[in-house]
């Protein structure tokens, strides 16, 4: 194994799976991974009517915490998506799946969004990781996982049918959130009064809990009436409006740069190349927010291949050993625990930016000593192969020689695969 090959295994990858054959063409698999349709596979598969299906019936019965539709459907579909992270054949790909669900955080922490949050990966966000932001955006903000967590689902328009009626008020959660964090960002100099009137525009966007099946509903009455202006654009009073302005906001110069730079920072670096931000930054404005164009991009830039100090996070690092032992999937343990345990609870971020992504907001020495205590513990699992050999498959010519000595006059397996895993090398992509 070279070391363009290594990088590629593991900067965009998860990490080499047991013995699989390496790509002798490093650039042109992870290319192809992005030509190629999308290989997960759920023998459940999650849908937001099931989830929302299993909102309700809780509501309905009120069952103790443990027995819980939404709890239990959550842990079941948390687990196959973890499954499929270790097993996949396209882990780039599978990288581009986590990286923008992160950027269109929905936390569990809101105790409903459980249920419907595996659904949301699947129907938001996997479809769109190689295709235009734009629907990405569309699907992310009209999903009930989004209007649940961000409380648009109960926002009124205080001028329209339902609200001069009730007297319940506009909700700017999610607008806020999406000009701020999932689209234009401050970069493109917006004000309150903007996010006021995208939060107007977005009223009536809400969730239907009693259709059959359940989900995504318009209601006209709880609309506001009369058109808005965001950003010097006006929209129309209707659904159309916020469709209008979500395909505004997606394809805004400022989105464009804030996204490079969000891309840049995961696959390249914690402070991001300016030169490398604005190539990315470029092939997204030319290609009117092209997904699939600008992670092409990201795997031709020369600095995407130099060593770095990116730090995996609790989640990459775990898959990635689960993937270096080879785990069978009917034996993988319960990463979902695991995750917990390290700080990164899934999909429980603590708030709507998603979990961070520099080495410093990981490299706490607290955080770091979970990782030593999981791996010792997780090296138990090494039976008697042999960890130089496994060390060498994994991290190639990024494997320091004074590490794999280490590694080699180690007075045990698990104590040399506990080197391996808590190494810098291994933590690091």
């Amino acid at each position: 194994m070279d070391t363009r090959t290594a990088h590629a295994l593991v900067r965009f990858g998860l990490g080499r799976r047991g013995n699989e054959p390496v790509p002798s063409d490093p650039a042109g698999w992870l290319l192809d991974q992005l030509r190629q349709p999308d290989p997960a596979r759920f023998d459940d598969k999650p849908t937001t009517a099931r989830g929302l299906a299993a909102i309700r019936e809780d509501r309905a019965t009120m069952p103790p915490p443990g027995e819980s539709l939404a709890k239990k459907l959550f842990q079941a579909q948390a687990a196959a998506q973890l499954g499929n992270a270790v097993t996949t054949p396209a882990p780039f790909r599978e990288r581009l799946v986590w990286f923008w669900t992160n950027h269109f955080t929905v936390s569990v922490r809101r105790t409903e969004c459980a249920a419907v949050a595996s659904a949301f990966v699947e129907e938001a966000i996997r479809p769109h990781v190689t295709g235009r932001f734009g629907d990405m955006v569309l699907a992310a903000m009209r999903h009930p996982a989004m209007l649940l967590y961000l409380d648009n689902a109960t926002s009124f328009g205080p001028d329209s049918p339902i609200g001069q009626k009730t007297r319940r008020g506009l909700n700017e959660n999610l607008a806020r959130e999406c000009m701020e964090l999932h689209t234009v960002s401050p970069l493109a100099g917006y004000t309150q009064a903007d996010v006021t009137s995208f939060a107007k525009i977005l009223t009536g966007w809400s969730v239907d809990l009693k259709a059959d099946p359940p989900g995504f509903r318009y209601r006209p009455l709880a609309h506001e009436p009369g058109i808005q202006t965001v950003l010097q654009q006006q929209f129309s009073p209707d659904e159309a409006g916020g469709v209008a302005a979500l395909a505004f906001l997606a394809n805004h110069p400022a989105t464009h740069r804030f996204l490079a730079t969000k891309l840049v920072r995961h696959f390249v670096a914690d402070d991001p190349p300016p030169d490398a931000v604005r190539k990315i930054e470029a092939v997204l404005r030319d290609t009117n927010g092209d997904l699939g164009a600008a992670s092409a991009a990201l795997v031709k830039l020369d600095a995407a291949w130099k060593p770095g100090t990116k730090l995996r996070t609790p989640m990459e690092l775990v898959i990635a050993s689960v993937r270096a032992l080879d785990i069978p999937l009917d034996k993988i343990p319960n990463m979902v625990g695991i995750l917990a345990g390290l700080g990164q609870p899934l999909w429980s971020a603590p708030a709507p930016n998603g979990w961070p992504d520099r080495a410093a907001d990981w490299a706490a020495p607290e955080a770091m000593l979970r990782r030593i205590d999981w791996a010792s513990g997780f090296a138990g699992r090494i039976g008697n192969r042999d960890v130089v050999e496994i060390s060498d498959a994994n991290l190639g010519p990024l494997l320091r020689p004074e590490t794999r000595e280490a590694i080699r006059r180690a007075g045990s397996r698990r104590d040399a695969m506990t080197l391996l895993l808590t190494s810098p090398e291994f933590q690091r992509r």
